[in-house]
């Protein structure tokens, strides 16, 4: 029988030293997202979200310690990129996360991914990285931009009504939700309008909805400011009640409604989630925000949170090795995780196969402008980008 070599035998023992030292070091995680700008609203609670989880799991992501490197994009993808070439090459993070915005996101996988570093989306989902610049190590935890916005195209479509006008910035995510609606929507667009993604007057596009006298209006505008004025200024030229409004949660958060008032009363949308959704997931998340933070929480902090146990259930299932990038990548894809949407897995783009529900903003029994949950538009929605990615 041949005996181990003995030179062999302390060279494994140290390269399994080397390895659980590594597990047992901080896992460095850069976190950037649009943190000051009030034409977005998500950022702040996806962070609250995220260090909520940290907080409720002892500051450790798989049982690994957390370092979290935050930095605020300002709302500009040169900022942003600026800041992720920072914590690669000075803080040395090992996958960052956050992301609110598309065209953001987008510059900084870029540059990220061509390092092999691992990027967890908590809300922007580009559909360039969900087809052609697809990628191993970008996964998007919350949705592709343009799912959002087919499930509105959908009931529409349903419904049967026949002539929309639609308006949103003019950024990659606001094109996807258009082109996301269009896909599925087959009546007559009356009216197809983008504005600048700082514009907060619409007083010209609102007069041009009223000259094409839709059957409604499908919107989108980031969470903040300039979704609060146009919802305001919608129902101040008078097309509330004459014109019905639909759009996304993602204009209508609990951070933005606030702002709208009883502007936004009525307003039909489509979404992944509601904070009434009916899952012990969701309904413990839910309790542990507003105990921690005394709000509700909206569905950037819900996606955020979802984000946050995909990564921690994937660092578990790797035993905290996250530098063996493939295991880590196929703990990542396999999705081992409890969703407060419920139904979640991920496609081969690494992109969700969620469903998609209706809801409608109402007042709550304590006097609360909330976005209040309906019914299931579609169950086991794809994206239609991942026939477009040829995964390296």
């Amino acid at each position: 029988m041949t005996r181990p070599c003995v030179a062999t035998m302390i060279v494994a023992a140290a390269v399994l030293a080397t390895s659980v030292a590594a597990a047992q070091e901080p896992l460095k995680i850069g976190f950037v997202a649009s943190l000051s700008s009030p034409t977005s609203a998500g950022g702040p609670d996806m962070l609250d979200s995220f260090k909520l989880g940290l907080s409720e799991h002892g500051g450790k992501l798989g049982g690994r310690p957390v370092d979290l490197i935050v930095a605020d994009d300002e709302l500009k993808p040169d900022v942003g990129v600026q800041k992720v070439r920072k914590m690669l090459d000075e803080d040395k993070v090992q996958l960052i996360t956050g992301m609110v915005l598309s065209n953001i996101a987008l510059a900084e996988a870029r540059t990220v991914l061509p390092r092999k570093v691992f990027m967890v989306s908590l809300n922007a989902g580009p559909s360039a990285l969900a087809g052609p610049e697809c990628s191993p190590y970008f996964f998007a935890a919350a949705y592709q931009a343009d799912t959002s916005s087919e499930g509105m195209g959908i009931y529409l479509q349903q419904k049967g009504v026949k002539r929309m006008s639609i308006i949103a910035p003019n950024y990659a995510a606001g094109r996807d939700l258009l082109t996301g609606f269009k896909r599925y929507y087959k009546g007559t667009i009356a009216t197809e309008t983008y504005t600048p993604l700082d514009q907060f007057d619409f007083a010209a596009e609102l007069a041009e909805i009223r000259a094409a006298n839709p059957d409604g209006v499908f919107f989108f505008y980031t969470s903040g400011a300039p979704a609060i004025n146009f919802v305001k200024q919608y129902a101040e030229v008078g097309l509330k009640g004459k014109t019905p409004l639909y759009g996304v949660a993602f204009s209508l958060d609990e951070q933005t409604l606030p702002g709208m008032g009883d502007a936004a009363l009525g307003i039909e949308n489509s979404t992944f989630w509601t904070a009434d959704m009916d899952n012990p997931t969701s309904r413990a998340f839910v309790a542990h925000f507003e105990a921690a933070y005394h709000r509700r929480p909206s569905i950037f902090a819900a996606l955020a949170m979802d984000g946050f146990m995909l990564i921690d259930s994937a660092v578990r299932a790797v035993d905290g090795h996250v530098e063996r990038a493939d295991d880590f990548r196929r703990a990542l894809e396999a999705a081992k995780f409890s969703s407060v949407r419920g139904n979640f897995r991920f496609n081969t783009n690494h992109f969700p196969i969620q469903d998609l529900h209706l809801a409608q903003i109402e007042r709550d029994p304590s006097g609360a402008i909330v976005n209040a949950y309906r019914q299931r538009i579609v169950e086991g929605h794809a994206d239609s980008y991942a026939a477009q990615c040829k995964m390296p």
